[in-house]
């Protein structure tokens, strides 16, 4: 037999055999997984994902993870037997590079997903020229709605529409949007019980709403506009732990999760350059925005953030309030790095935000089964 000093022999690793669809939705992929295929199981769930993802080396060379925050994601999902919920979703942000898994927060991208691909795989049967697929984020308990054209019953495979910060490549239209989203991880839309925090002596607003979030004003660092966010990422992790603690999300001195919470800098609006090389007026967004995803500048704006934005600029006194004049539209546009995100809200009688709207696309990748190591003999 062949032997080379060279090559470590480790113990034999069990075999699970996974069925598994990738999606792409919005600006993410998402490995989607039937609930019922990971359980069963003998090995934690945590091992599954860490093992199939790849997840021990930082470029999950050996695993379907794509190495960067947005690629490294999962959604456990399976029908719903609660009143006016169709389907339910856990969605796992995967590690990269370390053993983690975290599941303290929702993503709005992976739903899109999910809501596509809840018709389909039959789990929901298109209902006339819309359908509406009303899901449980179980993570945050926030109810999402995702609404497909399936004229005369036809499920869609293909679309012509695009958001920004997406490929090129065109996906299937999908409305996506959160029900009731104030409050879901912390029962408060503004944590600290202010609308604007003095943190590091920068001014920011910190909302749950879609995920917990913070929001600093970026004229407080020296360069005065998003742009700097490279500059300034490793201050901003610092100012993130503050905020952690602030809203009550760990105790001082406690580890922060690496997912929640989401931090950015906002600004008032200025014509820029996106990463496409697209002009983009100062007139044609309401606020500037750059978000920091996982230590990295997000290459857009995950959806639970721009939920949170939305609701801190429709509420009174608060920086991103502030930067768009004050009261409350019904439609907010972001500039984002990969362009702008323009979203609709719904606010009741008494202030409260009901709804948040988006126009996202996704489209089914592929099918597959996983053939995922796990354990040991």
């Amino acid at each position: 037999m062949l032997s080379s000093p060279n090559i470590a022999v480790l113990p034999s690793r069990r075999l699970l055999r996974i069925p598994a669809t990738l999606m792409r939705g919005g600006t993410s992929k998402c490995v989607i997984f039937h609930a019922e295929d990971l359980a069963g199981h003998d090995i934690a769930l945590d091992d599954i994902l860490l093992s199939a993802f790849g997840s021990v080396d930082p470029s999950q060379v050996d695993g379907v993870g794509g190495a960067t925050s947005t690629t490294s994601k999962a959604a456990l999902v399976s029908p719903s037997s609660r009143p006016g919920v169709d389907v339910e979703f856990l969605f796992a942000q995967i590690g990269i590079g370390n053993q983690v898994v975290e599941y303290g927060s929702n993503c709005g991208n992976c739903a899109t997903a999910v809501g596509l691909h809840a018709i389909q795989t039959g789990l929901v049967a298109p209902r006339g020229g819309t359908t509406v697929v009303r899901m449980l984020n179980v993570n945050t308990g926030t109810l999402l709605t995702a609404a497909v054209a399936t004229e005369h019953g036809a499920i869609p495979e293909c679309g012509d529409a695009l958001v920004p910060g997406s490929v090129s490549r065109t996906g299937v239209p999908v409305a996506l949007g959160f029900v009731d989203p104030v409050g879901r991880t912390s029962g408060r839309l503004l944590p600290s019980g202010r609308a604007v925090d003095v943190v590091g002596a920068l001014e920011a607003t910190l909302v749950d709403a879609g995920a917990p979030a913070m929001f600093i004003d970026a004229r407080g660092f020296g360069a005065g506009t998003v742009e700097g966010i490279r500059e300034a990422a490793s201050e901003l992790v610092s100012l993130r732990r503050q905020g952690a603690v602030r809203m009550g999300l760990v105790a001082p001195g406690a580890p922060v999760p690496d997912a929640i919470p989401k931090v950015g800098l906002v600004a008032p609006p200025t014509a820029y350059t996106t990463t496409s090389g697209r002009r983009v007026g100062a007139d044609e967004h309401d606020v500037s925005v750059r978000m920091m995803s996982m230590f990295a500048p997000h290459p857009a704006i995950g959806l639970t953030s721009a939920v949170a934005l939305a609701a801190a600029a429709v509420t009174a006194g608060t920086v991103p309030n502030r930067i768009v004049g004050g009261g409350v539209a019904s439609t907010i546009r972001l500039g984002t790095a990969a362009g702008v995100v323009e979203l609709g809200t719904r606010v009741d009688g008494a202030g409260v935000l009901r709804e948040v709207v988006f126009q996202r696309v996704a489209r089914r990748i592929a099918t597959m089964e996983l053939f995922v190591p796990c354990g040991g003999g």
